[in-house]
């Protein structure tokens, strides 16, 4: 059983949000634009660390940590527009936000650390 700590359950916690978000728009907003947009990212968080445990090398990791940090700060400017524009209201965005944040921190740390791995080993 995966440490409720790591990112890879976090992110997959944070894409079954995103999916239920995206659920709720369609139906109850009949919005699919922003929501497929915030649907694609949300969840592509978790599906690069997957990719990224299973890189064929440290260079491989970092870069697909790399475009789950960029889809982490997509998917928190999708998040702050729709509150913005009260697609989403404030206790769904008060609960999203910080858990992106969140997982923003993580894999900053995780490729911080990751890159001065590699450098020194140059």
């Amino acid at each position: 059983m995966e440490k409720e700590n790591t990112v890879k359950f976090k992110s997959r916690q944070f894409a079954i949000d995103i999916i239920n978000l995206y659920k709720s728009l369609v139906e109850n907003k009949k919005e699919y634009v922003l929501s497929k947009q915030v649907l694609r990212s949300g969840t592509s968080i978790g599906a690069n660390v997957v990719e990224a445990e299973a890189g064929i090398s440290k260079r491989d990791f970092l870069a697909k940590m790399y475009i789950a940090l960029k889809e982490c700060c997509e998917t928190e400017f999708w998040l702050d527009i729709m509150h913005e524009t009260q697609y989403i209201d404030e206790n769904s965005f008060n609960d999203l936000m910080p858990k992106c944040s969140g997982l923003k921190k993580m894999l900053t740390s995780i490729t911080k650390s990751t890159k001065e791995a590699l450098e020194q080993h140059k």
